[in-house]
């Protein structure tokens, strides 16, 4: 019977260990990527039957409609999913408030801070439009609280007037579960927690569990990078110029190429983010402008026409969703890349003016006021030297053989000449 209680316990203890945690680090902005990330935790640990996820939360803000499939995915998960604000002088800012506040069991580290949840739009809407916006949101965090059983009064005011709150007052008012120190000391308040999930009432064993670092991946990184609008213009941008230097010079390859790869990216990145396909067509209207300047002469009205093409399309390129603050399209990035494409072709279509009035290099015209040396008397006709070569010249005044001569004129291949 001893015997039989022993390797009961021993299972026991050995069952315990063998607890797994799934953890993740979430420190940057709510975006595709970070919500492709989290879902794939959480799918992970359903698989691996996790004893819970543990998702550490450091971001200023990002897309709300990121932020909705993130809190869906939390809602359905049949494992626990713990939401820790840390390391200390992390935030919880914007979209990691509802984030937060959707957790099965929500801490904060030391010197942590969250709120400020107020959505913006990429653009200026008007009074109506900006409250039914902030009412929504309201509603949405509201039924989050009512959800996780949290202040649901707090969270309508992070949401309408943008407070914030340090991790020690968030406890206090029922935003948080709790404060930690480190993700050890989280792992041992939660052990033994009874947590309702998707799938039912789930304890928690986590005082022993074995903690697994979720990395990202390659390709959740890049998105992850290339999801900022800043980012994802400066590619759709360099694409552009790529192509047009190119198209300009034929056979550089390198342009082409890089153009090629930049513009792949952009388009990828930017059906990331919520986009205002008149403003795409507006940038592409002005790159065809562009290269029509090559073809056509329009003493430089196609460039201008491109260049107001390029900074409206510029503006509108991010849609009017609701966002939060962080992503954001940089207007001083928008106006620097405009300044710089007018530039550029004023530089372009200068050139192309100062080779139209240059004078010719070839051909009959090329020929016109060239000098060169007779070799014969000249009277009328004879021989004379141009450029190394013997040409038969014709001449109204007699010229002496050894004198110089200008070319003032070419008859098929006679030129006609004066003594100079």
């Amino acid at each position: 019977m001893k015997r039989f209680l022993f390797f009961f316990l021993l299972f026991s203890f050995s069952f315990v260990q063998a607890q797994k945690v799934i953890a993740l680090t979430i420190d940057g902005s709510i975006n595709p990527a970070s919500a492709g990330f989290i879902e794939k935790a959480i799918q992970k640990a359903e698989k691996e039957n996790a004893s819970c996820v543990l998702l550490r939360l450091n971001t200023p803000g990002g897309l709300l409609k990121s932020t909705r499939n993130i809190v869906g995915a939390m809602f359905a998960s049949p494992v626990p999913v713990i939401v820790y604000v840390a390391p200390e002088g992390a935030q919880a800012g914007s979209a990691g408030v509802f984030i937060t506040m959707a957790a099965h069991y929500a801490a904060m580290a030391p010197g942590t801070n969250i709120g400020a949840a107020h959505p913006v739009s990429q653009g200026q809407m008007d009074t109506v439009m900006n409250a039914k916006a902030t009412n929504d949101a309201v509603a949405f965090i509201r039924s989050i609280a009512e959800q996780r059983g949290r202040n649901q009064e707090w969270a309508a005011d992070a949401v309408r007037n943008s407070v914030s709150i340090p991790g020690s007052e968030a406890l206090q008012k029922g935003v948080v579960d709790t404060l930690a120190l480190s993700t050890k000391q989280l792992l041992q308040i939660l052990d033994g927690k009874r947590l309702q999930t998707a799938a039912g009432v789930v304890t928690l064993h986590t005082a022993n569990a074995d903690v697994e670092e979720l990395p990202m991946g390659f390709m959740l990184k890049l998105l992850n990078i290339i999801s900022d609008p800043n980012v994802a213009y400066l590619l759709l941008m360099i694409g552009f110029y790529g192509i047009l230097f190119e198209l300009y010079n034929p056979g550089a390859i390198f342009p082409g190429i890089i153009g090629g790869i930049a513009l792949i990216l952009g388009l990828y990145a930017l059906n990331t983010l919520p986009v205002n396909y008149a403003g795409l067509a507006l940038i592409i209207f002005a790159i065809i402008l562009f290269l029509l300047e090559i073809k056509i002469t329009s003493h430089g009205m196609l460039t201008i026409g491109g260049v107001l093409a390029l900074l409206l399309g510029s503006f509108m390129l991010i849609r009017d969703d609701v966002t939060f603050p962080l992503l954001a399209l940089s207007k001083t990035l928008i106006i620097t890349t405009t300044v710089f494409t007018t530039l550029f072709f004023a530089f372009i279509i200068g050139l192309g003016l100062k080779a139209q009035q240059a004078k010719p290099t070839t051909g009959r015209e090329g020929m016109i006021g060239e000098t060169g040396e007779a070799l014969t008397d000249l009277s009328p006709s004879g021989t004379v030297l141009l450029h190394g070569e013997l040409w038969t010249a014709e001449t109204a005044t007699p010229v002496v053989k050894g004198e110089r001569i200008k070319v003032v004129a070419m008859k098929d291949f006679v030129l006609l000449v004066e003594k100079t």
